[in-house]
């Protein structure tokens, strides 16, 4: 089998994004979506809260390290901010997940220390990132240097956003069989990045 699933996504959880819990649902829905992993800021309040049988939820976060931000996935306990990066990926692991690259060449995103061995995945997509091609290039270069298995996510904070990127999983729907498949490598990332029109309708949605 065969899953869609946008492996980083943002909440009203997380206090930059606009995205409820209801739309997460239905705009996964409307993008063909399999599944979405949660990943709010420092936090799983958002995971935790969602309650549906209509789509895949992966519990996750986005922890802000010493180091840069990290995506932990399969999490139902917060991982504290503001730890070095290495000490946050053995408590990932420690906790029953693991641990993702985020936006590894997007310098603007904070992104996580690249002399850092012990990542299980890396995001290669993500569709927020700007110039998208050339980023998704050289995050594919830093995944292939680390042998690492290469992902896909929208990191939309806004709900139009989700699923611009993500990644196809050939696993089964229970939660632990598609993270540790992701961890195999058995996956493929997949997407385009934001498009210009969602970009600006997002900025002035704020307004």
């Amino acid at each position: 089998m065969s899953l869609k699933i946008d492996l980083h996504v943002h909440t009203c959880y997380s206090r930059d994004s606009s995205i409820t819990l209801k739309q997460v649902v239905s705009f996964a829905k409307k993008r063909g979506l399999d599944g979405v992993a949660i990943t709010d800021h420092n936090t799983v309040k958002g995971a935790l809260k969602m309650k549906t049988r209509d789509i895949i939820i992966i519990p996750g976060i986005e922890i802000s390290t010493l180091n840069g931000h990290l995506l932990g996935l399969n999490l139902t306990t917060s991982i504290p901010a503001k730890l070095g990066i290495e000490e946050t990926i053995q408590l990932i692991h420690d906790a029953g997940g693991i641990a993702v690259a985020p936006h590894p060449t997007a310098f603007y995103k904070s992104p996580p220390s690249r002399k850092v061995s012990s990542y299980d995945a890396v995001e290669v997509m993500n569709a927020s990132s700007v110039p998208f091609s050339i980023l998704t290039h050289y995050s594919r270069k830093f995944a292939e240097s680390l042998g690492l298995p290469q992902t896909g996510g929208s990191d939309s904070h806004y709900a139009p956003e989700i699923g611009a990127a993500y990644t196809m999983v050939k696993s089964g729907a229970a939660v632990d069989e598609i993270v540790s498949t992701i961890k195999k490598g058995n996956v493929s990332p997949m997407g385009r990045g934001i498009p210009w029109k969602i970009r600006f309708e997002r900025i002035m949605a704020r307004f």
